[in-house]
């Protein structure tokens, strides 16, 4: 039997579910893998779809963890406002093998000081807030630097996890497990401001700009504090 390797997922209300389930998913085929998925209370926590998600564990009865993973969405600031939640971070980053996240949750990550000096990825419509908490931000789907694993957005998470598997078991097993749950992506190509046509980015943008403004204000004082 191989060792257990403890995988722990923050949820948080409004999370994007895609940003954890997709990870999830895969890592769950990982050998040794035990997945928490860890908030205040066992309560459900709802997603950004309406999806909700049962934590299995609290916060404070959280094990140690081998690898931390912070899902985004789009109303992390409060999070990040979370003394609670950032010292339970800081506290579990201190002896995990790997600290990691998807989409915006490398946000909340730097907002705990956990990026500073760091490589990351974000959402492209989010990362370039990271150099507020001393990370640099870098628009590829995986980032690595050192035990620090980042995803761009969203469906990001899904590549990431395939590239843990092949860091720690060897490119053999991710290509099994990728072979085994089918993943083989070939939508149409505007999955990235470079592909998409200029006409798109420019709607999706102007659709993002309202929110996107006050949060980016918020993120702003907070990076001060």
């Amino acid at each position: 039997m191989p060792q257990p390797y403890r995988i722990g997922f923050l949820l948080w209300p409004g999370l994007t579910q895609l940003d954890m389930t997709g990870p999830a998913q895969v890592l769950s085929r990982m050998p040794g893998a035990e997945l928490h998925f860890a908030w205040k209370t066992l309560q459900p926590v709802p997603s950004d779809c309406g999806l909700p998600l049962v934590p299995t564990v609290t916060l404070e009865d959280c094990p140690p963890l081998d690898m931390l993973c912070v899902p985004g969405g789009t109303p992390f600031v409060p999070v990040m406002q979370d003394a609670e939640v950032m010292g339970w971070l800081r506290k579990q980053a201190a002896t995990a093998d790997l600290v990691t996240s998807v989409c915006t949750g490398s946000l909340i990550l730097a907002a705990a000081g956990l990026l500073k000096g760091y490589r990351a990825g974000c959402h492209w419509a989010a990362g370039h807030q990271l150099p507020l908490f001393g990370a640099a931000f870098v628009a590829e789907r995986v980032v690595e630097d050192r035990n620090r694993i980042t995803a761009g957005g969203v469906t990001s998470g899904i590549d990431f996890a395939f590239r843990i598997i092949e860091r720690k078991f060897g490119r053999d097993m991710a290509e099994a497990i990728q072979l085994a749950l089918e993943y083989d992506p070939q939508p149409i190509a505007a999955g990235t401001p470079a592909k998409a046509r200029p006409e798109i980015l420019a709607q999706v943008k102007a659709q993002m700009a309202a929110r996107n403004a006050q949060r980016e204000a918020e993120i702003e004082r907070l990076a001060q504090i």
